[in-house]
Parts: C-alpha cells; structure tokens; sequence
C-alpha cells in the first residue's frame, strides 16, 4: 500500500514544529478512552520492558502499576515530554521531516501511538522504523479515536470514516513485511454525534490497532 501525493496533503503544510512549539497540558480524548487504553496496555505490556512512546506529550497513560526497565518518550514539544514522569529519556523529532529513528535495532519490546497516527504524512517509513526497532515478538500498539487537529490531519484521514481509518492503519502495517496480521479493538460511541462534538463524558470511540514483529 502506498498513499497518493494528495493523500499525505495537510490543510496547514507551515513546519510541524511552529504549530507544537507551545506545550499545551490537555488530554486530547476523554476518561473513558484513556481508561481503556490503560487497561489495554496492562493486558499487553510486560513488566521490566523496554517501551518507546511515539509521538508522546506530558502524558503516556502506562498503567501505574506497572513497572519497565526504560521508556524512551519521542515528540514535538521538549516541555510537555519533560513533564511526562513516565519517560526515562526523551528526544524530540519531526518524522515527517525525517522518519529515521536514532535507536538501534531490535531495541524495543513495544511501541506505542496514542491520538497522533493521523499526522504521520510517510507511514510506510514510520512503520518501517517501528518494525527495525522491536525486539522479534514485540508489539506496537496504535491507538487513536475520531478526534484531530483537522489542519494538521493527511487528508486521507480527514476524509475517511471511523472504518476506514481503521483500515488505514491496518493497510499501514501491511505495507511492512513482518509483522502480524494486524488486530482490531473498536468500542464505537454510543451518544449521539451531537453530545459527542460537545464532548460528553464516554462520548470519545475506542479504537486500537495491534501488530507483533515476527
């Protein structure tokens, strides 16, 4: 699977960096996608593991109970990742501008995306790079729900359904030889559009996409 030119386009093409240069200390998606997410990651995660926090922020939802040996968060804003207490180390970079991770292989027993798959404008470099990186038998784990940054969005992921997103980022592991066929968790709103746009509690969708390196 390749994306098309248009596909990868954005509304605002300006430099990813400007429009994440201030840290902003929110939760993008509501408690009952966080709390699943958090129960997802104690189901898959292994204790005195080796994470990588993909496109993080101040937060990484890692159950509390849970102990690992490292957690390498990545990101846009230095002080939002400074923040995070989870992350033993951070580094900031732009993989639009540059998809290479300066990790070494095989490296990682798990990879992590929550909210932030839908900016990625090169996923067959990404996901690549997620594959060299984890340990054979490791997961990635990519979470995401209806919500964005519209502007910051590819296009093929503003213009597609819930359904389709999700098969975006299942054709997104496709595209790299050895991984997993990838598997689906979707827990679909059930409040109408309406009180989900205003934000009601429980109104966020769940959805997760799960992948293991060969």
């Amino acid at each position: 699977m390749q994306l098309k030119p248009n596909q990868r386009l954005k509304l605002d093409d300006t430099d990813d960096k400007l429009f994440y240069a201030y840290p902003r200390f929110v939760t993008h998606v509501d408690e009952g996608f966080i709390q699943q997410l958090t129960n997802l990651y104690g189901d898959r995660l292994k204790p005195n593991t080796r994470i990588l926090d993909m496109m993080s922020s101040w937060v990484s939802h890692l159950p509390e109970e849970m102990q690992f040996s490292h957690v390498e968060g990545h990101g846009l804003n230095a002080e939002e990742l400074a923040r995070n207490p989870h992350l033993n180390h951070y580094f900031v970079q732009n993989l639009n501008e540059n998809p290479q991770l300066p990790l070494p292989d095989q490296d990682f027993d798990a990879v992590l995306n929550c909210v932030s798959v839908q900016y990625v404008q090169y996923p067959e470099a990404v996901f690549s790079e997620i594959h060299r990186i984890l340990k054979p038998g490791g997961v990635a784990i990519i979470s995401f729900s209806n919500r964005m940054f519209f502007e910051k969005a590819i296009q093929a992921w503003r213009e597609g359904s819930e359904a389709e997103r999700v098969e975006l980022v299942k054709s997104y592991f496709n595209s790299v030889p050895g991984f997993t066929t990838p598997e689906v968790i979707a827990n679909k709103s059930t409040l109408p559009n309406f009180l989900q746009w205003l934000g009601a509690a429980g109104g966020d969708p769940f959805y997760a996409v799960i992948a293991y390196r060969n």
